[in-house]
């Protein structure tokens, strides 16, 4: 299993051995506990539970799990992964940023910025009416969203409305560089989400 919870902390850049800049997203990644461990003889599915950062005013329920567990943590953020193959993972173990290494490929889940309401222009990249005579006036309004059969608004139709604040998964970033010391790792390109956003880096192997 390599997944790390993390916080985006900003972006920067470096330079390659060969002169070239590189846009790097600094992320503070673990150390996370395991907080549970889910088999298929038990659950019907093969899953590690993660606990990250240090929180307060936990649920009764998550209160009733840790104590089970004999785990004196409060972790601020909780999230399951499944997994092919339990190993040798068992709870109360901690993974850190040392698990992966310079060059591993990972996809990166966030939530991205919230932009509010927005339009069908801003939001979907409609085209504008006529800006010339003949226009009806309002130039960025959407036209008609119906049709003559079915009468009514098909479902999944592109209007306006909120715009980002949703999750977003960015996939085959690269790691540019890992510091085990600090549990700190640069990927290399953009990464969703504002500054001390929560992010999940989820490793993957290429074929």
């Amino acid at each position: 299993m390599k997944t790390l919870i993390g916080t985006k902390l900003g972006m920067t850049q470096i330079t390659s051995e060969d002169g070239v800049v590189i846009p790097v997203t600094i992320i503070s990644a673990g150390p996370c506990t395991v907080t549970q461990v889910k088999s298929a003889e038990t659950d019907g599915y093969t899953a590690v539970q993660l606990g990250y950062g240090s929180g307060k005013n936990l649920s009764n329920a998550v209160k009733g799990q840790l104590a089970k567990n004999k785990l004196d943590i409060n972790p601020k953020v909780l999230r399951e992964v499944r997994v092919d193959e339990l190993g040798e993972v068992k709870i109360g173990d901690e993974v850190k940023a040392d698990i992966f290494a310079i060059g591993d490929v990972v996809d990166v889940v966030g939530t991205s910025k919230g932009k509010g309401f927005a339009g069908t222009v801003k939001r979907h990249n409609f085209n504008t009416s006529r800006h010339t005579h003949g226009g009806n006036g309002v130039v960025r309004k959407p036209g008609s969203i119906g049709s003559m059969y079915p009468q009514k608004v098909l479902k999944g139709k592109k209007m306006a409305g909120q715009m980002g604040a949703a999750q977003t998964t960015i996939k085959n970033l690269k790691v540019a560089f890992v510091d085990a010391e600090t549990n700190i790792i640069g990927l290399k390109g953009a990464v969703p989400g504002p500054r001390r956003g929560l992010v999940m880096i989820n490793g993957k192997e290429m074929k």
